[in-house]
């Protein structure tokens, strides 16, 4: 996989590698590859001498030699159809190209990480970072002021699919409650994977947000779904939506019960600005957001907000913005530096 900046700046490309040993014989795998997938694509020898760079009786050897340190034939020729793989070919590559994909996404990782390394050194600057997380007023604002990173709101799950799919360096994410048995799918799922590093940011404080004097007197959740009560929800995929989706399940409620499940915003602010603008009487928020709309607020409990890097990626990367971080939460209300309790 490629990392390129597209700028002029350095590029690193990582492929499949390494040999296949057949006895004595040891057969390097980006050969087979990009023997079979020209015959596959070309159906002819003469791709293969295209992809190659070498002269048609050259390429032919080269398959001829490729057959029988393998000993089987990977090609047959038929009349007036050109060349084509054999059964024993297909196998061979769609095993290579099963591998292929499936590293795809770690390599590109790698590449990242291995440019970020580099970049100071051999091109002499250093890349902004790129940062896609869940939406947050404390990250928002430190970020703000922060040269070094590219930041990128996006609900918890996509901002890890970006993460894993090599679209960025860092995602910020949540899942809910402190207890990670009970923060949802995504943190376990990522907790004792090698090739991630995660580390806690700070903590804050979750609940519904509501108009301001709480007119309706609204007291707990089971509230949304038993009175004329106007939700205004977060996006699927994000860590607030999950997070009342589990408070809804552990209650007994069915979404289809809460008026306004399906009207969706894409931030904490964006949900406070709804209700305090008058077109929605409650929604699962931040403190902060409730605070900064001047909005009631009855809490449901704190999460902690992490980040996730690759673990190629020097650790220190991250390190001044998690410690900006922790210092401004010491001092907001609705935030908490990690075991501050």
């Amino acid at each position: 996989m490629t990392s390129n900046p597209g700028d002029g700046a350095l590029s690193v490309e990582l492929g499949l590698g390494g040999t296949i040993t057949v006895g004595a014989q040891r057969i390097a795998i980006a050969e087979i590859v990009s023997i079979l997938e020209a015959i596959a694509e070309s159906g002819s020898v003469q791709g293969v001498a295209t992809e190659l760079g070498l002269s048609y009786r050259a390429a032919w050897e080269r398959l001829r030699t490729l057959e029988a340190a393998l000993g089987h034939q990977l090609v047959q020729k038929t009349r007036g159809h050109g060349s084509t793989l054999t059964p024993t070919g297909v196998r061979l590559r769609e095993a290579l190209a099963t591998a292929q994909a499936s590293l795809a996404a770690p390599m590109a990782r790698e590449a990242r990480a291995i440019r970020t390394r580099l970049d100071p050194i051999l091109s002499g600057r250093r890349r902004p970072l790129a940062l896609v997380a869940s939406h947050d007023l404390l990250i928002m604002d430190v970020a703000a002021s922060w040269p070094e990173l590219v930041l990128t709101v996006a609900g918890s799950e996509e901002a890890l699919a970006r993460l894993e799919d090599a679209r960025a360096d860092g995602a910020g994410f949540h899942c809910g409650s402190l207890d990670s048995a009970g923060a949802g799918a995504a943190y376990p799922e990522l907790a004792d994977r090698p090739s991630l590093r995660i580390r806690p940011l700070f903590e804050r404080e979750q609940g519904l947000m509501l108009a301001a004097g709480n007119p309706l007197g609204i007291r707990t959740i089971t509230d949304l779904a038993e009175r004329d009560i106007r939700y205004v929800n977060r996006q699927k995929g994000s860590g607030t939506r999950a997070w009342f989706d589990r408070l809804l399940a552990e209650h007994g409620i069915r979404d289809d019960r809460i008026p306004g499940y399906a009207t969706e915003e894409f931030t904490h602010q964006a949900v406070a600005a709804v209700i305090a603008y008058g077109a929605a009487d409650a929604g699962l928020g931040a403190r902060a957001a409730a605070d900064r709309f001047g909005l009631d607020f009855l809490p449901v409990g704190w999460e902690r907000y992490y980040l996730a890097t690759a673990h190629s990626l020097p650790e220190a990367a991250f390190d001044a913005l998690a410690a900006a971080l922790a210092e401004r939460a010491r001092v907001t209300p609705g935030y908490r530096p990690v075991n501050s309790r």
